[in-house]
């Protein structure tokens, strides 16, 4: 299977612990941890700071799985939950593959921490989840929610630490089971 995992620093494996900001080791890394335990063949096109592309790039035919998880830098820059989920929906309808082969992963929401000094953005962040969820209903694809995945984050409230990326990993294995 050829996957492609596209998203933003918790995809890339960026690691907050540096003051330059590092990326974890592959071990500790969901996609590759993903490609790891399944022997696929998957490609991480996570970005730092990504928020959601006003166009949609062009991802290869032969992709059969394409893994979307963004929204996060959306809504840190002051978007509002509908906003996100508004560019969520315009990006999706660009994807040229068909949509059985989309996975929209709903990012866990985030907590009070270094970059996430309001408890509105927490909500703004479980509101988004649930726009998430309607959204691939209506557009059928597939959907997964990784705000019940559990994910440990870091001090800033939006990162994923090694054992996130852990738990990131067995949520997604348990649901493309």
């Amino acid at each position: 299977m050829n996957v492609i995992c596209f998203g933003d620093s918790n995809t890339y494996g960026y690691d907050p612990r540096g003051y330059f900001g590092g990326r974890y080791d592959a071990d500790c890394r969901w996609v590759d941890i993903l490609a790891a335990e399944t022997g696929w063949t998957v490609s991480n096109l996570g970005q730092n700071g990504r928020e959601i592309p006003s166009s949609t790039p062009s991802f290869l035919a032969g992709t059969d799985l394409l893994i979307v998880m963004l929204g996060t830098n959306d809504l840190l820059q002051g978007r509002s939950p509908e906003q996100a989920a508004g560019r969520l929906e315009r990006f999706l309808s660009g994807v040229s593959l068909d949509r059985s082969r989309i996975l929209l992963i709903a990012p866990p929401p985030v907590t009070l921490g270094e970059w996430v000094p309001s408890p509105q953005l927490i909500d703004g962040s479980r509101a988004f989840a649930r726009l998430c969820q309607t959204l691939a209903e209506r557009m059928g694809i597939r959907f997964a929610d990784a705000g019940k995945w559990d994910i440990p984050l870091a001090y800033d409230g939006v990162h994923f630490t090694e054992q996130g990326h852990k738990a990131f990993a067995a949520g997604l294995l348990e649901e493309l089971r």
